[in-house]
């Protein structure tokens, strides 16, 4: 079932807009990177910036920025949960990752509120392009002001 959620229909699903996804990504703080590293995937967590429609974060050299930025699809994936109104959220973006290495783009990535949690150095910046943007909200099951069906 699609539509708006309202509490005569806990078992709905709201599709949401493009525009509220993004904005839902903004406010979230960590999200997860998905990649396929040969023939496996590996899922990698990461705070982000949404600059845009595009999403930028911050890696060291390894495994994950090569899997990211390989060419193939990548998936980014960011949810939540509204404690007051035991609604539940998960906004996935798909698209291509790259490498920002031209010099204007990446003097302004590093201006960015945008900071490692790890110690360690991530000197590289990369941004998803997305060609597709998905989302949803619902009522979490066994929430404990859930209203009768």
């Amino acid at each position: 079932m699609n539509g708006p959620l309202d509490d005569r229909h806990p078992e709905r699903i709201e599709h949401l807009a493009e525009s509220d996804c993004w904005a839902l990504v903004r406010s979230a703080e960590v999200g997860r990177l998905a990649v396929s590293i040969g023939d496996h995937p590996d899922v990698f967590p990461i705070n982000h910036f949404v600059d845009g429609n595009s999403i930028i974060f911050r890696s060291a050299a390894g495994t994950k920025l090569a899997a990211a930025v390989l060419g193939r699809a990548v998936a980014f994936e960011v949810d939540g949960y509204e404690v007051d109104g035991g609604v539940a959220w998960s906004v996935v973006v798909k698209g291509k990752a790259r490498q920002i290495e031209n010099m204007f783009e990446f003097l302004d990535a590093e201006q960015l509120p945008l900071f490692p949690w790890h110690i360690g150095p991530k000197p590289n910046f990369v941004r998803i392009e997305p060609d597709e943007i998905t989302g949803r909200r619902f009522y979490a099951a066994g929430r404990v002001d859930q209203p009768d069906a």
